[in-house]
């Protein structure tokens, strides 16, 4: 398929649209002003080259007094047989993730109960909790409830090291959300075979009445960066929706070999699953084919190495699965160290860089549930950090992906 790349127009911001991110630092409503858009240090008159955004960036509101959600979770969940409709934003969503979105506070175990008993069915069909839906798709969901809370108890030795192992990795939280560091090599949630993963991590952090802090949006097992958790139902239901919404913000970083041209632009595809024997892979593909979406990415040059290596920052518009690696990979420019996506035949990784998956959800901007706004950014993970030290790279150069549209 051939490559559409879309040359974004420069239009110059005002200084004080520019941002003022900086690695390991976090900003809230509750304690930040208005963001200003640039990084400190940046170079003086840089420039961004995108039009400008969707809309003016307002000063946060103050977050004020939690206020009782008007209705509660178990009120919202079915207490007898309903049938919904799958909408344009859910298209392409799995099983499993639909329930999760629609009726946060469901335990996982309860979701793979329904759909493997068959008490869930997509058209009158029984699914698989890993099946895609597709837009306009009639869902007929059984009676649900939440499950009875677990009662509260002295953490274990090992319950105690997985709740530091999470406090090392918090760069910002509050009493609804959590926003955690996760380190490359570690997974969100469970498969074949995998013991330690951020969903079991976080069993630990069950409050008096049970409620377990839960999973708002995923990033790949060896992405590091932003990864945001609902701390109550009440948070978990406004995130998701804000997601559903396309209102929250991304922001990642990548190492890729070469230079991308044009230096900014937006890639647009539509992606599909494919299933190998050994792997599972997001091909390019072609509207109307089976299971295929429109994705959407936006990206920008940020600094070069010499003309063999970029440093790139993303702004993905939509979350499809692997999006960010297929798109680089389709442009001809696949991330460094991935080994799905990586497709450049007789290639030498230079000297002293390690092997392993350069790409950072660096940042990650979404309203907060009771009012404002909840800003994080990441740093490097230590294999990147290497590598940008090696490269010669300046983390704190201004990131023209700001002015990207929202779009």
């Amino acid at each position: 398929m051939s490559r559409r790349i879309k040359r974004m127009n420069p239009k110059p911001r005002s200084r004080d649209e520019r941002d003022d991110s900086r690695p390991h630092q976090a900003r809230s409503a509750k304690k930040a002003g208005p963001r200003a858009g640039g990084k400190p240090g940046g170079k003086p008159g840089a420039k961004p080259r995108f039009v400008g955004e969707r809309a003016e960036r307002r000063p946060p509101k103050a977050v004020q007094e939690r206020p009782a959600p008007e209705k509660s979770v178990e009120a919202l969940l079915p207490t007898k047989v309903q049938t919904v409709t799958v909408t344009a934003d859910e298209n392409n969503m799995r099983v499993d993730r639909f329930l999760e979105a629609r009726f946060p506070g469901l335990s996982f175990s309860h979701i793979q109960r329904v759909v493997r008993k068959g008490e869930l069915r997509v058209d009158g069909k029984r699914v698989d909790s890993k099946d895609r839906l597709e837009e306009g798709q009639s869902v007929r969901i059984p009676p649900l409830k939440l499950d009875a809370p677990k009662a509260a108890g002295p953490l274990s030795e090992a319950a105690q090291k997985t709740l530091k192992a999470l406090k090392e990795m918090t760069i910002w939280e509050d009493d609804d959300v959590l926003v955690l560091n996760k380190p490359a090599g570690l997974a969100v949630q469970g498969g074949s075979g995998m013991t330690r993963h951020i969903d079991q991590m976080l069993e630990v952090m069950r409050d008096a009445k049970g409620q377990k802090p839960r999973l708002v949006h995923r990033i790949d097992r060896e992405t590091s960066g932003c990864l945001l958790i609902a701390k109550t139902r009440f948070a978990a239901s406004h995130l998701t929706g804000a997601f559903r919404s396309r209102s929250a913000r991304k922001v990642y970083w990548a190492l890729v070999p070469g230079l991308p041209k044009p230096k900014q632009g937006r890639i647009s595809t539509f992606l599909a699953k494919e299933e190998g024997e050994d792997d599972t892979i997001m091909r390019i593909a072609q509207h109307g084919d089976e299971g295929a979406s429109h994705a959407v990415t936006y990206y920008a040059v940020v600094e070069t190495a010499g003309n063999k290596l970029t440093w790139v920052s993303l702004k993905p518009v939509t979350g499809r699965t692997h999006q960010l690696r297929a798109h680089m990979a389709h442009i001809g420019h696949p991330i460094v160290g991935d080994p799905k996506y990586f497709n450049i035949e007789n290639w030498q990784l230079p000297g002293g860089l390690q092997n392993r998956l350069h790409l950072l959800a660096r940042r990650i901007v979404i309203p907060h549930p009771r009012g404002g706004v909840i800003d994080a950014t990441a740093p490097l993970p230590p294999h990147m950090q290497q590598s940008w030290n090696l490269l010669g790279l300046d983390a704190t150069r201004f990131d023209p992906i700001e002015n990207a549209p929202e779009e």
